[in-house]
C-alpha cells in the first residue's frame, strides 16, 4: 500500500493556490489578447451605425420622413456612404428624438420616451438563485433594448463574477480598480463615495454603467460585521436600504434602472431587492431548476419578511417569471413550461427567451444579439431570435409603461 500512495505522490507539484493563480493569470493575459484582437486599436467596444430604415422603425417614423428631415437639413446629419445610403449612429437616433419632441404635439411622448413629472424612477431586478438561468443575457438585452427605444438606462452589475461587465466590453480583473464597483457607494466606512463617480458612459448612447468585480464581495463579508457592532435604530444601519438610497441620489439622469443580481440571496441581492421597483425572476425549464426556483423563493420570502418587519418597503409594481433558453420543440421543456404558466398563470411573461446559436455565437466577441449586424448569420435564424427577444423585452417595456400609468 505504501508503494502505491508513493506512485500517486508528484513531489514538485506547485500548492493548489499557486496553480489556480497561475491558471488565472494566464487566463487574464489571454482574454486581454483576445480584447485586443476583436476591438482595435484602441481595445473598446463601440455600436455599429444603423441603417436609415432602421434608424426610422426605432424613432416611429417613416423611412421617407427621415430623408425629408436629412434634405431641409434638420436634426443631425446621416452618413452617406455607397449609392447614396444614409447611416444614423444611435446618438443620431437619440438627437432625432429630442428634435421630433421638442416639436410639441399629440406625438412628442412618443419620440422622448423619457420619464414625465410624477413618474418613479423604475428599478428592474433581475434574479434568481441559479447559475446558467440566463439571467446575465437577459439583463443586457433588456438594457440594450430599453436604449435602443430612447429611455435613459443605468445597467448596474450586482454580481462579482462580472459577466454584465465582460459583455460591455471590461475586463474587471484589468480595467477596475478599488471603489470602480457599487461597493464603493454602499460600504460601511470612510472610502464610500458617490455613485456618481463610479458610472461609466458606454458605447451605447443613452445606457450608463456601474460595472462589477470581486470587490463587491465584500459587503457580504462586511454587512455581518457592521451588523454585529452597529448602533440600533440608526437610519443609516439598514443595510437592506443602502443600494435604494445610493440610486437615489442619481434618480434624476434616469428613467430605468436594471440591476443584474448575484446567483445566491445574500446581501447584495436583499439590498437589491429592497431597491427594486419591479422583479423578473429566470427560469430555465428543466425540473432541477423549477425545483431550484421553489428553495429560491421560500428563502426570498423568509428574508424579506423579515426586511418588512424591520421597517422596509416591499411594493413590486410587477413581478414576473420569464423562461430562458427555451427550445419549443423539446417536450418535456414545453411541458415544464406549460407548468409553470398553470401555476403562476399571467405572472409568467408570454414571451419566452429562445434559446439561439445566434446569440451563442454574438457571445463569442462578447456582443449581444442587439449590437451585431444581421448579415452576420443565417437571417432565419437571426430573425426568430431577433423577434423572441424584442417580444420578452416589449412584453416588459409595456408592464413599465402601464406602471407609469401610459398604458390602460
Amino acid at each position: 500500500m505504501q508503494e502505491l500512495r508513493g506512485a500517486k505522490t508528484v513531489p514538485n507539484e506547485e500548492p493548489a493556490d499557486k496553480q489556480i493563480a497561475a491558471d488565472a493569470e494566464l487566463l487574464s493575459a489571454q482574454l486581454a489578447a483576445l480584447r485586443g484582437r476583436l476591438f482595435p486599436p484602441t481595445a473598446q467596444k463601440t455600436l455599429r451605425s444603423f441603417s436609415s430604415g432602421e434608424a426610422a422603425k426605432l424613432i416611429g417614423v417613416t423611412d421617407g420622413y427621415l430623408r425629408q428631415l436629412s434634405i431641409s437639413g434638420e436634426g443631425p446629419s446621416p452618413e452617406i456612404g455607397a449609392g447614396g445610403r444614409r447611416s444614423y449612429t444611435l446618438a443620431d437616433v437619440n438627437a432625432l428624438r429630442r428634435h421630433l419632441g421638442a416639436q410639441g404635439g399629440v406625438k412628442a411622448k412618443q419620440y422622448l420616451k423619457w420619464r414625465q413629472p410624477g413618474e418613479h424612477l423604475q428599478v428592474i431586478a433581475v434574479t434568481n438563485f441559479k447559475g446558467g438561468s440566463g439571467k446575465t443575457t437577459t439583463t443586457a438585452h433588456l438594457a440594450q433594448h430599453l436604449a435602443l427605444q430612447g429611455y435613459r438606462v443605468l445597467a448596474i452589475d450586482l454580481d462579482p463574477q462580472a459577466s454584465l461587465s465582460a459583455l460591455y466590453g471590461y475586463q474587471p480583473e484589468l480595467d477596475l480598480t478599488g471603489n470602480d464597483t457599487l461597493y464603493g457607494a454602499i460600504r460601511y466606512d470612510a472610502e464610500r463615495v458617490p455613485l456618481a463617480s463610479i458610472i461609466r458612459e458606454t458605447y451605447f448612447d443613452g445606457l450608463s454603467l456601474v460595472p462589477g468585480n470581486l470587490e463587491l464581495q465584500e459587503f457580504e463579508h462586511t454587512t455581518p460585521q457592521h451588523l454585529a457592532g452597529r448602533e440600533r435604530g440608526k437610519a443609516d444601519d439598514l443595510f437592506f436600504a443602502r443600494v435604494q438610497q445610493t440610486i437615489a441620489t442619481v434618480e434624476a439622469d434616469y428613467d430605468v434602472v436594471v440591476i443584474d443580481c448575484p446567483p445566491q440571496l445574500g446581501y447584495l441581492t436583499l439590498g437589491a431587492l429592497c431597491a427594486a421597483t419591479s422583479v423578473i425572476v429566470t427560469v430555465h425549464p428543466q425540473m432541477l431548476d423549477v425545483a431550484s426556483m421553489s428553495q429560491f423563493l421560500f428563502m426570498t420570502s423568509d428574508l424579506l419578511s423579515v426586511v418588512r418587519e424591520a421597517g422596509g418597503t416591499l411594493n413590486f409594481d410587477f413581478l414576473r417569471y420569464l423562461v430562458t433558453r427555451y427550445e419549443p420543440n423539446d417536450g418535456p421543456q414545453t411541458q415544464i413550461a406549460g407548468f409553470l404558466r398553470t401555476q403562476f398563470g399571467s405572472r409568467v411573461l408570454t414571451a419566452a427567451m429562445l434559446k439561439s446559436t445566434a446569440i451563442s455565437d454574438a457571445g463569442l466577441t462578447k456582443q449581444t444579439l442587439y449590437e451585431v449586424g444581421r448579415e452576420n448569420f443565417h437571417r432565419g435564424t437571426y430573425d426568430r431570435a431577433y423577434e423572441a427577444l424584442t417580444a420578452v423585452n416589449s412584453e416588459i417595456e409595456d408592464l413599465m409603461l402601464r406602471s407609469w400609468g401610459r398604458i390602460a
